[in-house]
C-alpha cells in the first residue's frame, strides 16, 4: 500500500509582525494536532530587508495577483501559495476544523519577544539612528552590521554611531550625531556621514583620515544596503550610503557591510525629498540631520544607553 503524502505547510514572513506569528502558530498547531497527517512545518522568519527582497522575488516568480500582495506573511500548502495568515486560518478551519482563540495582544507580545531574542542571538552588531527632515523627526533606521564579514569597517561605523572617540588630529569627537545626508542620487542612493564639513568633501574614520577596503563580499543587490563611500581604492573615512534600489556596479568599487533591517519606508520617503541642487543637496536640504538615537544593540547583550 502506497504511503500517503504528508501535508506540507510553509510560512515565510516579517519576523516582528504579529501576522507572521499567527501563521507560524497555526502551522505548528496543525502538526501537533495531526502528527500523522502533516510534515514538520517550514518556518522562515525574515528581517525587513530580507522580507522585501523575498517578496520581490516571489512577485516575479508567481506574477498574477501576487503583484499587488500587501501582507507581511506568505503561507504555502504543498508548494502552492495560499495567501496570508487569514487565508491559512480559513483553510485550517475548513479542512481540519482548527480554530485559533489566542487574542491579538498575545501575538503582539510574542512578536516583540521573538524579535528581541532574534537580535540578541545574532552574531552581528545592530545599531540604530534617528533621522529627521527639516528638523522634524521621521523615524528610526535599524542597521544590521555584518561584523563577521567586515569587522574593521563595522567597528568604524558602530563607533561613529555611538560616539566618544576623539580625533588625534583636531581633538573633535568623531560622531554621526547631528550630521546630515548631503547627497541624493535619484533611484540610486542617499549619502551622508561627512562629520568634518558636512558638505561631502570631508570625513574621518576612527583609524585615521582613511582606511583600506576590507573586502567586497556583500553585494548591492537591493534597497537598504549600507556601504562606505570613497574617493577611490582604500579611501574609506566616515561617509556612507544607503541604496534605494539594486546598484550592482558598486559591487567591486565600494565596501558594503550591512543592511537596513527595519523602516525601509523611511528610505522611500527620504529618496523622494526635494533636492535644492540636482543630485547634490548641500547643507542637508533633502534631509536636515541624522541623529543617533540613545541606544546601540550588541550581540548577546542588552541596550547600551548613550547621551
Amino acid at each position: 500500500m502506497a504511503r500517503r503524502q504528508l501535508v506540507a505547510v510553509a510560512v515565510t514572513g516579517l519576523l516582528q509582525d504579529p501576522a507572521f506569528h499567527v501563521a507560524k502558530c497555526a502551522a505548528e498547531a496543525l502538526k501537533l494536532k495531526f502528527p500523522s497527517k502533516f510534515a514538520d512545518p517550514v518556518i522562515c522568519p525574515l528581517l525587513e530587508f530580507a522580507w522585501h527582497e523575498y517578496l520581490q522575488e516571489k512577485k516575479k516568480e508567481l506574477r498574477g495577483e501576487v503583484w499587488a500582495y500587501a501582507s507581511r506573511v506568505m503561507c504555502f500548502v504543498d508548494g502552492r501559495l495560499l495567501g496570508d495568515e487569514k487565508e491559512l486560518l480559513r483553510w485550517a478551519l475548513h479542512q481540519w476544523d482548527y480554530r485559533d482563540f489566542r487574542p491579538e495582544v498575545l501575538y503582539q507580545a510574542i512578536s516583540e519577544d521573538f524579535y528581541t531574542k532574534h537580535l540578541k542571538n545574532s552574531q552581528h552588531v545592530f545599531v540604530y539612528l534617528d533621522i529627521a527632515i527639516d528638523k522634524q523627526p521621521i523615524g528610526t533606521l535599524l542597521f544590521e552590521l555584518f561584523s563577521d564579514v567586515c569587522p574593521k569597517t563595522c567597528e568604524n561605523f558602530r563607533a561613529l554611531c555611538v560616539g566618544g572617540v576623539k580625533s588625534p588630529y583636531s581633538g573633535r569627537e568623531l560622531t554621526y550625531k547631528n550630521s546630515c545626508f548631503h547627497q541624493l542620487v535619484k533611484n540610486g542612493w542617499i549619502q551622508g556621514g561627512d562629520i568634518v564639513t558636512g558638505k561631502g568633501d570631508g570625513g574621518e574614520s576612527i583609524y585615521g583620515p582613511t582606511f583600506e577596503d576590507e573586502n567586497f563580499a556583500i553585494r548591492h543587490k537591493g534597497r537598504g544596503v549600507l556601504g562606505m563611500a570613497n574617493k577611490g581604492r582604500h579611501s574609506n573615512g566616515s561617509q556612507f550610503y544607503i541604496t534605494l534600489q539594486p546598484v550592482p556596479y558598486l559591487d567591486k568599487k565600494c565596501v558594503a557591510f550591512g543592511y537596513v533591517c527595519t523602516s525601509l519606508h523611511l528610505l522611500q520617503r527620504a529618496g523622494g525629498c526635494p533636492s535644492s541642487a540636482g543630485h547634490c543637496c548641500p547643507g542637508g536640504r533633502s534631509i536636515e540631520s541624522l541623529k543617533l538615537q540613545q541606544g546601540c544593540l550588541w550581540p548577546g547583550g542588552g541596550w547600551i544607553r548613550q547621551i
